[in-house]
Protein backbone atom coordinates (compact mmCIF):
# COMPACT_ATOMS: atom_id res chain seq x y z
CA UNK A 1 0.00 0.00 0.00
CA UNK A 2 1.20 3.23 -0.49
CA UNK A 3 1.57 5.77 2.19
CA UNK A 4 3.16 9.37 2.49
CA UNK A 5 5.51 10.35 5.14
CA UNK A 6 3.85 12.15 7.51
CA UNK A 7 6.96 14.44 7.04
CA UNK A 8 6.96 14.32 3.24
CA UNK A 9 6.04 17.90 1.78
CA UNK A 10 3.09 18.21 -0.45
CA UNK A 11 4.79 19.29 -3.94
CA UNK A 12 1.65 21.13 -5.21
CA UNK A 13 0.82 23.41 -2.41
CA UNK A 14 3.97 25.86 -3.26
CA UNK A 15 4.52 27.00 -6.41
CA UNK A 16 7.79 27.52 -7.99
CA UNK A 17 7.34 30.76 -8.23
CA UNK A 18 6.83 30.74 -4.19
CA UNK A 19 10.03 28.58 -3.66
CA UNK A 20 14.12 29.45 -4.04
CA UNK A 21 15.69 33.09 -3.63
CA UNK A 22 16.37 35.98 -5.70
CA UNK A 23 19.78 34.81 -7.24
CA UNK A 24 19.47 31.12 -7.86
CA UNK A 25 19.25 30.03 -11.46
CA UNK A 26 18.82 26.84 -13.13
CA UNK A 27 20.48 26.62 -16.90
CA UNK A 28 20.10 24.79 -19.78
CA UNK A 29 21.46 25.70 -23.76
CA UNK A 30 18.20 25.59 -26.16
CA UNK A 31 18.99 23.87 -29.50
CA UNK A 32 18.64 26.64 -32.15
CA UNK A 33 18.21 25.77 -35.98
CA UNK A 34 16.52 28.76 -37.22
CA UNK A 35 18.35 31.92 -38.46
CA UNK A 36 20.19 34.64 -36.09
CA UNK A 37 17.74 37.46 -35.25
CA UNK A 38 18.23 40.69 -33.38
CA UNK A 39 16.70 41.47 -30.35
CA UNK A 40 13.79 43.65 -30.32
CA UNK A 41 14.19 47.45 -29.56
CA UNK A 42 14.70 47.90 -25.80
CA UNK A 43 11.31 50.57 -25.38
CA UNK A 44 9.62 47.09 -26.61
CA UNK A 45 11.34 45.13 -23.94
CA UNK A 46 9.37 44.83 -20.69
CA UNK A 47 12.04 45.99 -17.36
CA UNK A 48 11.18 42.76 -15.46
CA UNK A 49 9.52 39.53 -16.05
CA UNK A 50 8.89 37.86 -12.75
CA UNK A 51 9.85 34.13 -12.80
CA UNK A 52 10.80 31.93 -10.20
CA UNK A 53 14.68 31.62 -8.99
CA UNK A 54 15.60 28.56 -8.41
CA UNK A 55 18.96 26.38 -8.46
CA UNK A 56 19.45 23.82 -10.73
CA UNK A 57 18.50 20.79 -8.15
CA UNK A 58 15.89 22.62 -6.92
CA UNK A 59 14.07 22.66 -10.39
CA UNK A 60 14.74 18.91 -11.28
CA UNK A 61 13.46 17.86 -7.95
CA UNK A 62 10.56 20.42 -7.87
CA UNK A 63 8.99 18.70 -11.58
CA UNK A 64 10.08 15.24 -10.38
CA UNK A 65 7.79 15.55 -7.48
CA UNK A 66 4.91 16.78 -9.12
CA UNK A 67 5.29 14.38 -11.82
CA UNK A 68 5.14 11.74 -9.36
CA UNK A 69 1.56 13.17 -7.88
CA UNK A 70 0.02 12.34 -11.48
CA UNK A 71 -1.23 8.52 -11.88
CA UNK A 72 -0.54 6.94 -15.46
CA UNK A 73 0.06 4.33 -17.74
CA UNK A 74 3.75 4.39 -16.96
CA UNK A 75 3.03 4.24 -13.40
CA UNK A 76 1.36 1.37 -12.76
CA UNK A 77 -2.20 -0.58 -13.82
CA UNK A 78 -4.48 1.77 -15.08
CA UNK A 79 -7.89 -0.83 -15.33
CA UNK A 80 -10.30 1.63 -16.53
CA UNK A 81 -12.89 -0.32 -18.25
CA UNK A 82 -13.96 0.93 -21.53
CA UNK A 83 -11.42 3.22 -22.34
CA UNK A 84 -8.24 1.13 -22.63
CA UNK A 85 -5.33 2.46 -20.94
CA UNK A 86 -2.73 0.97 -21.52
CA UNK A 87 0.99 0.31 -22.14
CA UNK A 88 1.63 2.04 -25.90
CA UNK A 89 4.88 1.41 -27.92
CA UNK A 90 7.07 4.57 -27.29
CA UNK A 91 8.56 3.99 -31.23
CA UNK A 92 5.15 4.44 -32.18
CA UNK A 93 5.49 8.12 -30.58
CA UNK A 94 9.15 8.54 -31.96
CA UNK A 95 7.55 7.07 -35.26
CA UNK A 96 4.92 10.14 -35.41
CA UNK A 97 7.54 12.65 -34.49
CA UNK A 98 9.93 12.47 -37.34
CA UNK A 99 10.36 16.13 -38.75
CA UNK A 100 9.04 14.52 -42.14
CA UNK A 101 5.85 13.77 -40.54
CA UNK A 102 5.57 16.53 -37.61
CA UNK A 103 6.67 19.21 -39.65
CA UNK A 104 4.59 18.94 -42.28
CA UNK A 105 2.03 21.98 -43.06
CA UNK A 106 -2.00 20.87 -43.20
CA UNK A 107 -1.64 23.14 -46.67
CA UNK A 108 1.23 22.17 -48.18
CA UNK A 109 1.14 21.17 -52.11
CA UNK A 110 -0.15 17.00 -52.25
CA UNK A 111 3.06 16.33 -54.17
CA UNK A 112 4.85 17.60 -51.53
CA UNK A 113 3.47 15.63 -49.30
CA UNK A 114 3.78 11.99 -50.67
CA UNK A 115 5.01 10.08 -47.85
CA UNK A 116 2.81 11.00 -45.59
CA UNK A 117 -0.06 11.03 -47.82
CA UNK A 118 0.47 7.46 -48.67
CA UNK A 119 1.30 6.19 -45.55
CA UNK A 120 -2.46 7.33 -44.83
CA UNK A 121 -3.30 5.23 -47.89
CA UNK A 122 -1.86 1.98 -46.62
CA UNK A 123 -3.52 2.50 -43.42
CA UNK A 124 -6.90 3.10 -45.18
CA UNK A 125 -6.60 -0.43 -46.84
CA UNK A 126 -5.43 -1.96 -43.51
CA UNK A 127 -8.16 -0.65 -41.62
CA UNK A 128 -10.60 -1.54 -44.34
CA UNK A 129 -8.97 -4.99 -44.61
CA UNK A 130 -9.32 -5.38 -40.39
CA UNK A 131 -12.98 -4.55 -40.37
CA UNK A 132 -14.25 -6.19 -43.61
CA UNK A 133 -15.78 -2.71 -44.39
CA UNK A 134 -13.73 -2.33 -47.87
CA UNK A 135 -13.99 1.99 -47.69
CA UNK A 136 -12.73 4.14 -44.97
CA UNK A 137 -12.38 8.08 -44.31
CA UNK A 138 -9.59 8.77 -42.01
CA UNK A 139 -11.00 12.00 -41.36
CA UNK A 140 -13.43 11.97 -37.90
CA UNK A 141 -11.50 13.75 -35.03
CA UNK A 142 -12.66 10.90 -32.39
CA UNK A 143 -15.02 8.06 -31.35
CA UNK A 144 -17.84 10.54 -31.53
CA UNK A 145 -17.45 12.10 -34.41
CA UNK A 146 -16.87 8.97 -36.38
CA UNK A 147 -20.55 7.91 -35.04
CA UNK A 148 -22.29 11.46 -35.95
CA UNK A 149 -20.28 10.70 -39.93
CA UNK A 150 -21.55 7.46 -39.76
CA UNK A 151 -25.25 8.52 -38.82
CA UNK A 152 -25.08 11.32 -40.85
CA UNK A 153 -24.29 8.61 -44.03
CA UNK A 154 -27.25 6.51 -43.12
CA UNK A 155 -29.71 9.38 -43.41
CA UNK A 156 -27.63 10.62 -46.55
CA UNK A 157 -28.64 6.96 -48.24
CA UNK A 158 -32.05 7.31 -46.16
CA UNK A 159 -32.95 10.24 -47.88
CA UNK A 160 -31.74 9.16 -51.64
CA UNK A 161 -34.10 6.03 -51.23
CA UNK A 162 -36.63 8.08 -50.64
CA UNK A 163 -37.10 6.96 -47.20
CA UNK A 164 -36.05 9.45 -44.87
CA UNK A 165 -39.61 11.24 -43.60
CA UNK A 166 -40.48 7.97 -42.13
CA UNK A 167 -37.95 6.46 -40.70
CA UNK A 168 -36.91 8.69 -37.62
CA UNK A 169 -35.84 6.21 -35.25
CA UNK A 170 -32.75 4.45 -33.96
CA UNK A 171 -32.84 1.49 -31.86
CA UNK A 172 -30.35 1.46 -29.11
CA UNK A 173 -29.34 -1.07 -26.68
CA UNK A 174 -29.68 0.33 -22.64
CA UNK A 175 -25.43 -0.60 -21.89
CA UNK A 176 -24.61 1.18 -24.68
CA UNK A 177 -21.76 4.11 -24.87
CA UNK A 178 -23.67 7.09 -23.73
CA UNK A 179 -22.48 8.83 -27.15
CA UNK A 180 -24.82 6.33 -29.12
CA UNK A 181 -28.03 8.16 -27.84
CA UNK A 182 -26.06 11.32 -28.48
CA UNK A 183 -25.26 10.42 -32.04
CA UNK A 184 -28.24 9.45 -32.57
CA UNK A 185 -30.34 12.46 -31.16
CA UNK A 186 -27.85 15.09 -32.79
CA UNK A 187 -28.48 13.46 -36.42
CA UNK A 188 -32.27 14.51 -35.27
CA UNK A 189 -33.18 11.25 -34.91
CA UNK A 190 -35.62 9.65 -32.08
CA UNK A 191 -33.64 7.13 -29.49
CA UNK A 192 -35.70 3.75 -28.83
CA UNK A 193 -34.02 2.18 -26.22
CA UNK A 194 -33.48 -2.22 -26.36
CA UNK A 195 -33.26 -3.94 -23.36
CA UNK A 196 -30.54 -6.67 -22.49
CA UNK A 197 -31.55 -10.11 -22.30
CA UNK A 198 -30.42 -12.35 -19.33
CA UNK A 199 -27.36 -13.61 -20.65
CA UNK A 200 -26.34 -10.02 -21.06
CA UNK A 201 -26.92 -9.70 -24.98
CA UNK A 202 -29.52 -7.84 -26.93
CA UNK A 203 -33.09 -8.49 -26.71
CA UNK A 204 -33.98 -10.02 -29.49
CA UNK A 205 -37.17 -10.71 -29.33
CA UNK A 206 -37.87 -6.90 -28.47
CA UNK A 207 -35.71 -5.91 -31.93
CA UNK A 208 -37.97 -8.05 -33.64
CA UNK A 209 -41.10 -6.41 -32.18
CA UNK A 210 -39.50 -2.38 -32.51
CA UNK A 211 -38.23 -3.38 -36.39
CA UNK A 212 -40.34 -1.66 -38.48
CA UNK A 213 -40.63 1.20 -41.40
CA UNK A 214 -39.76 3.76 -39.19
CA UNK A 215 -36.57 2.66 -37.64
CA UNK A 216 -33.18 4.15 -39.72
CA UNK A 217 -30.66 1.90 -37.53
CA UNK A 218 -29.51 0.03 -34.88
CA UNK A 219 -26.38 1.23 -32.85
CA UNK A 220 -24.85 -2.06 -31.22
CA UNK A 221 -21.11 -2.53 -29.45
CA UNK A 222 -19.48 -5.98 -30.73
CA UNK A 223 -18.17 -6.59 -27.76
CA UNK A 224 -20.70 -4.89 -26.01
CA UNK A 225 -20.14 -2.70 -22.98
CA UNK A 226 -20.56 -5.67 -20.72
CA UNK A 227 -17.57 -6.85 -22.08
CA UNK A 228 -19.87 -9.88 -23.58
CA UNK A 229 -19.97 -11.21 -26.93
CA UNK A 230 -22.96 -10.35 -28.63
CA UNK A 231 -24.91 -13.62 -29.27
CA UNK A 232 -26.64 -14.14 -32.54
CA UNK A 233 -25.50 -10.66 -33.65
CA UNK A 234 -25.38 -12.49 -37.26
CA UNK A 235 -28.89 -13.17 -37.16
CA UNK A 236 -30.30 -9.83 -35.93
CA UNK A 237 -27.98 -8.00 -38.82
CA UNK A 238 -30.47 -9.94 -41.07
CA UNK A 239 -33.52 -9.24 -39.31
CA UNK A 240 -32.31 -5.66 -39.66
CA UNK A 241 -31.55 -5.57 -43.35
CA UNK A 242 -35.02 -7.26 -44.05
CA UNK A 243 -36.29 -4.36 -42.34
CA UNK A 244 -34.87 -1.58 -44.85
CA UNK A 245 -32.43 -0.63 -41.54
CA UNK A 246 -29.13 -0.33 -41.31
CA UNK A 247 -26.68 -1.67 -38.88
CA UNK A 248 -23.99 0.76 -37.01
CA UNK A 249 -21.02 -0.96 -35.38
CA UNK A 250 -19.34 1.03 -32.55
CA UNK A 251 -16.27 -0.52 -32.65
CA UNK A 252 -14.31 0.69 -29.70
CA UNK A 253 -13.43 -2.59 -28.43
CA UNK A 254 -12.31 -3.69 -31.48
CA UNK A 255 -9.17 -4.81 -29.35
CA UNK A 256 -10.91 -7.73 -27.87
CA UNK A 257 -11.81 -9.26 -31.53
CA UNK A 258 -9.34 -7.59 -34.08
CA UNK A 259 -7.57 -10.26 -36.32
CA UNK A 260 -10.25 -12.78 -35.64
CA UNK A 261 -13.61 -11.65 -36.29
CA UNK A 262 -14.70 -8.27 -39.17
CA UNK A 263 -17.47 -6.37 -38.67
CA UNK A 264 -18.46 -6.71 -42.60
CA UNK A 265 -18.76 -10.55 -42.31
CA UNK A 266 -21.32 -10.03 -39.14
CA UNK A 267 -23.24 -7.84 -41.54
CA UNK A 268 -22.55 -4.40 -40.72
CA UNK A 269 -22.74 -1.45 -42.65
CA UNK A 270 -20.64 1.09 -40.80
CA UNK A 271 -18.56 1.33 -38.10
CA UNK A 272 -16.38 3.61 -36.14
CA UNK A 273 -13.08 2.97 -34.64
CA UNK A 274 -10.93 4.52 -31.69
CA UNK A 275 -7.56 4.24 -32.89
CA UNK A 276 -6.45 5.88 -29.83
CA UNK A 277 -8.01 3.22 -28.00
CA UNK A 278 -6.96 0.05 -29.84
CA UNK A 279 -3.86 1.43 -32.07
CA UNK A 280 -1.43 2.78 -29.86
CA UNK A 281 -2.13 6.48 -28.66
CA UNK A 282 -1.99 7.43 -25.58
CA UNK A 283 -5.30 9.42 -24.91
CA UNK A 284 -5.37 10.12 -21.19
CA UNK A 285 -6.55 13.75 -20.42
CA UNK A 286 -9.23 14.14 -23.15
CA UNK A 287 -7.04 13.45 -25.88
CA UNK A 288 -5.63 13.28 -28.99
CA UNK A 289 -7.75 10.56 -30.49
CA UNK A 290 -9.21 9.51 -33.95
CA UNK A 291 -12.32 7.71 -35.11
CA UNK A 292 -12.17 6.19 -38.95
CA UNK A 293 -15.22 5.30 -40.05
CA UNK A 294 -15.65 2.54 -42.33
CA UNK A 295 -18.26 1.19 -44.44
CA UNK A 296 -19.63 -1.37 -47.49
CA UNK A 297 -19.80 -0.34 -50.95
CA UNK A 298 -23.63 1.08 -50.47
CA UNK A 299 -22.58 3.46 -48.02
CA UNK A 300 -18.79 4.65 -49.51
CA UNK A 301 -20.44 7.75 -52.07
CA UNK A 302 -21.37 9.35 -48.76
CA UNK A 303 -18.13 8.96 -46.63
CA UNK A 304 -16.78 12.15 -44.99
CA UNK A 305 -13.95 14.27 -46.79
CA UNK A 306 -11.61 13.94 -47.34
CA UNK A 307 -10.93 10.32 -48.24
CA UNK A 308 -7.16 9.28 -49.46
CA UNK A 309 -7.16 7.85 -52.93
CA UNK A 310 -4.29 7.05 -55.28
CA UNK A 311 -4.54 8.27 -59.49
CA UNK A 312 -3.26 6.89 -62.29
CA UNK A 313 0.11 8.45 -62.15
CA UNK A 314 0.87 6.87 -58.76
CA UNK A 315 0.45 10.06 -56.88
CA UNK A 316 -1.68 10.04 -53.74
CA UNK A 317 -4.76 12.54 -53.28
CA UNK A 318 -7.17 13.69 -51.17
CA UNK A 319 -10.41 13.55 -52.73
CA UNK A 320 -14.21 13.84 -51.99
CA UNK A 321 -16.81 10.85 -52.12
CA UNK A 322 -19.70 11.87 -54.56
CA UNK A 323 -21.85 12.02 -52.08
CA UNK A 324 -20.11 13.45 -49.27
CA UNK A 325 -22.15 14.33 -45.95
CA UNK A 326 -19.09 16.93 -45.95
CA UNK A 327 -15.86 18.36 -43.99
CA UNK A 328 -15.85 17.14 -40.25
CA UNK A 329 -12.48 19.10 -38.83
CA UNK A 330 -10.59 21.79 -40.36
CA UNK A 331 -7.77 19.78 -41.86
CA UNK A 332 -7.24 15.49 -43.13
CA UNK A 333 -7.84 14.26 -39.24
CA UNK A 334 -5.50 13.64 -36.59
CA UNK A 335 -2.51 12.37 -38.42
CA UNK A 336 -0.17 11.78 -35.70
CA UNK A 337 -2.75 9.34 -34.27
CA UNK A 338 -2.91 7.76 -37.65
CA UNK A 339 0.45 7.57 -38.18
CA UNK A 340 1.33 5.54 -34.89
CA UNK A 341 -1.72 3.22 -36.15
CA UNK A 342 0.08 2.74 -38.99
CA UNK A 343 3.24 1.92 -37.24
CA UNK A 344 1.22 -0.09 -34.99
CA UNK A 345 -0.58 -2.50 -37.58
CA UNK A 346 2.68 -2.82 -39.73
CA UNK A 347 5.13 -3.72 -36.49
CA UNK A 348 2.55 -6.54 -35.34
CA UNK A 349 0.95 -7.79 -39.11
CA UNK A 350 -2.27 -10.19 -38.47
CA UNK A 351 -0.57 -12.77 -36.30
CA UNK A 352 0.71 -9.89 -33.87
CA UNK A 353 -2.83 -8.96 -33.70
CA UNK A 354 -4.62 -11.70 -33.17
CA UNK A 355 -2.08 -12.25 -29.81
CA UNK A 356 -3.16 -8.85 -28.91
CA UNK A 357 -6.46 -9.96 -28.78
CA UNK A 358 -6.05 -12.65 -27.42
CA UNK A 359 -4.46 -12.11 -24.69
CA UNK A 360 -6.53 -8.81 -23.97
CA UNK A 361 -9.39 -11.56 -23.75
CA UNK A 362 -7.25 -14.26 -21.68
CA UNK A 363 -6.06 -10.94 -19.17
CA UNK A 364 -9.78 -10.11 -18.33
CA UNK A 365 -10.98 -13.71 -17.55
CA UNK A 366 -7.52 -14.42 -15.55
CA UNK A 367 -8.89 -11.46 -13.59
CA UNK A 368 -12.84 -12.64 -13.72
CA UNK A 369 -11.69 -15.79 -12.09
CA UNK A 370 -9.63 -14.38 -9.32
CA UNK A 371 -11.93 -11.69 -8.22
CA UNK A 372 -14.99 -14.32 -8.42
CA UNK A 373 -17.12 -14.78 -5.46
CA UNK A 374 -15.70 -11.87 -3.68
CA UNK A 375 -17.90 -9.34 -5.69
CA UNK A 376 -21.46 -10.06 -7.66
CA UNK A 377 -21.06 -10.83 -11.25
CA UNK A 378 -24.35 -10.14 -12.58
CA UNK A 379 -23.72 -11.55 -15.75
CA UNK A 380 -21.36 -15.29 -14.65
CA UNK A 381 -20.31 -15.78 -18.32
CA UNK A 382 -16.74 -15.90 -19.88
CA UNK A 383 -15.86 -12.23 -21.04
CA UNK A 384 -14.14 -10.78 -24.08
CA UNK A 385 -11.94 -7.51 -23.16
CA UNK A 386 -13.07 -6.11 -19.79
CA UNK A 387 -15.70 -7.88 -16.82
CA UNK A 388 -17.87 -5.97 -14.39
CA UNK A 389 -18.63 -6.47 -11.14
CA UNK A 390 -20.90 -5.00 -9.06
CA UNK A 391 -20.53 -3.69 -5.54
CA UNK A 392 -23.98 -4.28 -4.67
CA UNK A 393 -23.41 -6.87 -1.94
CA UNK A 394 -20.92 -4.76 0.61
CA UNK A 395 -23.65 -1.93 0.11
CA UNK A 396 -26.14 -3.86 1.05
CA UNK A 397 -24.59 -5.66 3.92
CA UNK A 398 -21.68 -3.28 4.73
CA UNK A 399 -22.91 0.19 3.66
CA UNK A 400 -19.81 0.03 1.27
CA UNK A 401 -20.32 1.72 -1.78
CA UNK A 402 -18.45 0.99 -5.25
CA UNK A 403 -17.46 4.58 -4.96
CA UNK A 404 -15.58 3.99 -2.07
CA UNK A 405 -13.90 0.86 -3.07
CA UNK A 406 -12.61 2.76 -6.15
CA UNK A 407 -10.99 5.42 -3.79
CA UNK A 408 -9.66 2.28 -1.20
CA UNK A 409 -7.74 1.34 -4.51
CA UNK A 410 -5.39 4.31 -4.15
CA UNK A 411 -4.40 3.48 -0.91
CA UNK A 412 -3.40 0.23 -2.70
CA UNK A 413 -1.50 1.58 -5.12
CA UNK A 414 -3.73 1.26 -8.61
CA UNK A 415 -5.71 3.79 -10.34
CA UNK A 416 -9.53 3.03 -9.66
CA UNK A 417 -11.81 1.02 -12.46
CA UNK A 418 -14.96 2.99 -14.22
CA UNK A 419 -17.80 3.02 -11.96
CA UNK A 420 -21.31 3.24 -12.26
CA UNK A 421 -21.27 1.93 -15.84
CA UNK A 422 -22.62 0.63 -17.85
CA UNK A 423 -25.98 1.74 -16.10
CA UNK A 424 -27.98 -1.48 -16.11
CA UNK A 425 -25.46 -2.81 -13.49
CA UNK A 426 -26.02 -1.81 -10.14
CA UNK A 427 -22.80 -0.72 -8.19
CA UNK A 428 -20.98 -1.43 -11.18
CA UNK A 429 -16.91 -1.59 -11.25
CA UNK A 430 -15.62 -1.87 -14.65
CA UNK A 431 -12.32 -3.35 -14.94
CA UNK A 432 -10.42 -3.57 -18.31
CA UNK A 433 -6.62 -4.92 -17.33
CA UNK A 434 -6.25 -4.77 -21.38
CA UNK A 435 -3.57 -6.95 -22.98
CA UNK A 436 0.18 -5.76 -21.87
CA UNK A 437 -0.28 -6.28 -18.47
CA UNK A 438 1.35 -9.15 -17.08
CA UNK A 439 0.20 -11.74 -15.04
CA UNK A 440 2.02 -10.58 -11.71
CA UNK A 441 0.40 -7.73 -12.25
CA UNK A 442 -3.04 -8.29 -12.96
CA UNK A 443 -2.43 -11.20 -9.53
CA UNK A 444 -1.70 -7.83 -7.65
CA UNK A 445 -4.68 -6.39 -8.66
CA UNK A 446 -7.01 -8.88 -7.59
CA UNK A 447 -5.20 -9.08 -4.51
CA UNK A 448 -6.12 -5.12 -3.68
CA UNK A 449 -9.38 -5.77 -4.63
CA UNK A 450 -9.96 -9.01 -2.45
CA UNK A 451 -8.14 -7.11 0.27
CA UNK A 452 -10.67 -4.37 0.17
CA UNK A 453 -13.83 -6.33 0.12
CA UNK A 454 -12.39 -7.63 3.80
CA UNK A 455 -11.81 -4.08 4.82
CA UNK A 456 -15.62 -3.64 3.65
CA UNK A 457 -17.00 -6.61 5.73
CA UNK A 458 -14.06 -5.77 8.93
CA UNK A 459 -13.89 -2.02 9.07
CA UNK A 460 -16.49 -0.01 6.86
CA UNK A 461 -15.09 3.36 8.42
CA UNK A 462 -12.16 2.94 6.50
CA UNK A 463 -13.59 3.00 3.56
CA UNK A 464 -15.55 5.63 3.35
CA UNK A 465 -12.66 8.32 4.37
CA UNK A 466 -10.42 6.09 1.55
CA UNK A 467 -8.20 7.81 0.42
CA UNK A 468 -5.71 8.17 2.84
CA UNK A 469 -2.38 8.43 0.95
CA UNK A 470 -2.71 10.58 -1.64
CA UNK A 471 -2.05 14.57 -1.28
CA UNK A 472 -6.17 14.99 -2.58
CA UNK A 473 -8.78 12.99 -1.26
CA UNK A 474 -12.48 13.29 -2.61
CA UNK A 475 -12.88 15.75 -4.65
CA UNK A 476 -16.10 17.94 -5.35
CA UNK A 477 -16.11 16.92 -8.91
CA UNK A 478 -19.28 18.59 -10.33
CA UNK A 479 -18.39 22.16 -8.04
CA UNK A 480 -14.65 21.42 -9.74
CA UNK A 481 -16.21 21.00 -13.45
CA UNK A 482 -18.56 23.77 -13.29
CA UNK A 483 -16.26 26.50 -11.88
CA UNK A 484 -12.78 24.77 -12.03
CA UNK A 485 -9.71 27.19 -10.84
CA UNK A 486 -7.45 27.80 -13.42
CA UNK A 487 -4.40 29.86 -12.11
CA UNK A 488 -2.75 29.83 -8.54
CA UNK A 489 -4.46 32.40 -5.80
CA UNK A 490 -2.31 33.08 -2.84
CA UNK A 491 -4.38 31.58 0.46
CA UNK A 492 -6.62 34.03 2.01
CA UNK A 493 -5.44 32.31 5.46
CA UNK A 494 -3.45 29.71 6.31
CA UNK A 495 -6.25 27.80 6.87
CA UNK A 496 -7.03 27.13 3.42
Amino acid sequence: MTVLRPDSEDFGARLSFDRGEPGRRAVDVPVWRGEQTLLPDAHLRRDSLRLPEMSQGELVRYYTALSARNYGIDSGTYPLGSCTMKYNPKINDLIASQPGFADAHPNAPQAEAQGTLRTLLELRHGLAELTGLPHVSLAPAAGAQGELAGVLMITAALEDRGELAPRRRILVPDSAHGTNPATAAMAGFTVTQIPTAEDGSLDHAMIERELDETVAAVMVTVPNTLGLWERGIEEVAVQIHDAGAYLYADGANLNAIMGRVRYGDLGFDVAHLNLHKSFSTPHGGGGPGAGPVCCSDELAPYLPTPIVVEGDDGLVRFAAPERSIGRLQQFHGNVGVLLRAYAYLRALGLDGLRAVSGQAVLNANYLRVLLHGHYDLPYDRPVLHEVVFSGSRQRREHGVRTYDIAKRLIDHGFHPPTVYFPLIVEEALMLEPTETEPPEAIEALAQALIAIAEEAERDPDIMHGAPWSSPIGRLDETNAARRPVLRWQEPASADV
